[in-house]
């Protein structure tokens, strides 16, 4: 099993011709070669012409979600700003392409054995770190060895938790050997915790200098105040177009738009969804809303009273108007959620599952069936986590009210929400960037023992389908077994998923990116600042 072929042909050549990689003449033979017509192979070059990139300028970036308590540990990434940063400054091994395929990073190819035990990846011996060193086969081993092990307080140890071994063979192989199959390990790689870093002679990373192999090297910077970057001219891959990037954590959603209109800012990650319509106008402004599997969750601490009864959770669940939600927090801009965390946009989605409709009379049945009626809940929410995060769970306690449900919305300090709140009371509101597979999402927020299982949920039948479905390669039988477990999520489940909310994000006219953005994170899968460029 080898992925050496990332796209069709004329997606190459396209790209190709997006990049300045090939002439005019050039690219017409090779795409009418490829059975194109002359005058159809002339409308793709003028199209691609016109997107071709420029070089220039600083790139200036608002950025949504940042802590002072952040910090360059790949282990503990968690904000806005900690994705994004490590985008530009670190490499990974593969990554999301703008289509949403899977593509190369700092792995040039990869291949399976037949029964997807052994993975075998070849680095790029181009490839170099910040400080000048080259990056060998030795730091992808420390690296992924960072989230692995009984010592490992890694967000991303259960991802690698079916690896028994890791190693280098010369310094450009990497050999991954797992308990059993795992299909989807090469689109695991993007997960934005593994991160590759500088090994130390001991087998750990040098993460705390901030070394990376990414398109931009760090220059200054304060976690929660902003970042300096400068283009590195050693990067692998293409793209990097700016000359320098600075990105502002601009928690403020008020703060982050007034700096777009006024043009302090280039971009930002996030708009108030309430002034869209508002900024659609303004002709210095462009206005992007890109349906994903982003998902704003309500985790239930199932461990914990009233939650641990499911009828109370399923309660819970009837006692929101999700319709009502989208029209007036999201403005539309969202994907009714059913409580699986599997959106319409992903593979693998279920289509048949019972919808969770605003039911208030059967929530208040089956609260009384529990011996809860007249139950009284907290509900943690900040600004930071999306436009209209608090308005939304004000606008939830009214709905539950008919159920007779007290909700009592608790405004939490941004800052500091994801250290402090998340994981650490029973009753919160979450936003979760996109994950590529299934497997990947349900692993790291739903597995037994998982560090981010937010509901702590433990289903056994559930474990039990999530370890079949990772070795599975018949995809028509996996899909069966990724079925069952979103109903398992949807009937038994501890977190509530009132939308998958598109990622609406904002530029100025002068800011160019191509026909397609990856869906994986807002601002095209956080790399606006090495895909996109000024006009």
């Amino acid at each position: 099993m080898t992925n050496t072929r990332y796209a069709g042909p004329i997606d190459r050549i396209a790209a190709a011709a997006r990049t300045g990689r090939i002439s005019r003449r050039d690219f017409m033979h090779y795409s009418m070669a490829t059975g194109l017509t002359a005058s159809a192979a002339t409308g793709l070059w003028t199209g691609a012409a016109r997107a071709q990139p420029k070089s220039g300028g600083t790139f200036r970036w608002g950025i949504h979600d940042g802590n002072t308590s952040d910090t360059h540990d790949p282990a503990t990434y968690v904000t806005r700003q900690m994705i994004f940063l490590a985008h530009q400054y670190r490499s990974y091994l593969t990554m999301i392409n703008p289509d949403n395929s899977l593509g190369p990073d700092l792995a040039t190819d990869w291949e399976a054995t037949p029964d997807a035990a052994q993975w075998t990846f070849e680095i790029d011996s181009d490839a170099s770190f910040h400080s000048g060193r080259p990056v060998t086969a030795r730091d992808v081993v420390a690296s992924l060895n960072h989230h692995r092990g009984d010592k490992s307080a890694s967000a991303a140890k259960p991802l690698l938790a079916s690896v028994t071994d890791i190693t280098a063979d010369g310094d450009h192989t990497v050999v991954v050997t797992l308990d059993g199959g795992l299909a989807d390990l090469p689109w695991l790689m993007t997960d934005y915790h593994l991160a590759i870093c500088p090994a130390n002679e001991d087998g750990s990373i040098d993460w705390q200098s901030g070394d990376g192999s990414g398109p931009y090297k760090i220059d200054s910077g304060e976690f929660g105040v902003r970042w300096s970057l400068s283009r590195f001219d050693g990067w692998h891959g293409e793209g990097a177009y700016f000359d320098a990037v600075e990105m502002l954590i601009l928690n403020d959603p008020n703060a982050r738009q007034t700096a777009l209109v006024t043009g302090d800012v280039d971009c930002v990650s996030l708009i108030d969804l309430k002034t869209k319509a508002l900024l659609e106008r303004n002709p210095n402004i462009i206005v992007d809303n890109i349906p994903s599997g982003a998902a704003i969750t309500m985790p239930m601490f199932c461990d914990a009273d009233p939650f641990t009864d499911v009828k109370v959770r399923q309660a819970m669940k009837l006692a929101m108007d999700r319709d009502e939600i989208i029209e007036k927090i999201a403005f539309g801009a969202a994907t009714k959620g059913n409580d699986f965390h599997l959106a319409p946009v992903q593979p693998y989605w279920p289509d048949d599952i019972p919808q969770y409709d605003y039911d208030p009379d059967r929530a208040k049945a089956l609260l009384k069936e529990a011996g809860a009626e007249g139950i009284s809940v907290n509900l943690s929410t900040t600004d930071s986590i999306f436009s209209g995060a608090v308005d939304m769970c004000v606008l939830y306690a009214e709905q539950a009210k008919k159920a007779g449900i007290k909700v009592n919305v608790v405004r939490e300090p941004s800052d500091g929400y994801y250290s402090d709140v998340w994981l650490k009371k029973p009753f919160c509101l979450v936003s979760w960037g996109a994950r590529p597979t299934p497997d990947v999402m349900f692993t790291l927020a739903y597995a037994r023992g998982a560090a981010w299982n937010e509901s702590h949920w433990d289903n056994a039948r559930f474990n039990e389908l999530l370890l079949q479905a990772k070795s599975e390669l018949d995809q028509d039988k996996r899909a069966e077994l990724y079925r069952e477990m979103c109903l398992l999520m949807h009937d038994d489940g501890g977190t509530i998923i009132p939308f998958f909310n598109n990622f609406v994000f904002a530029r100025r006219s002068n800011v160019v990116h191509p026909d397609q953005v990856a869906a994986s994170w807002s601002c095209d899968g956080a790399r606006a600042a090495s895909r996109w460029w000024f006009e």
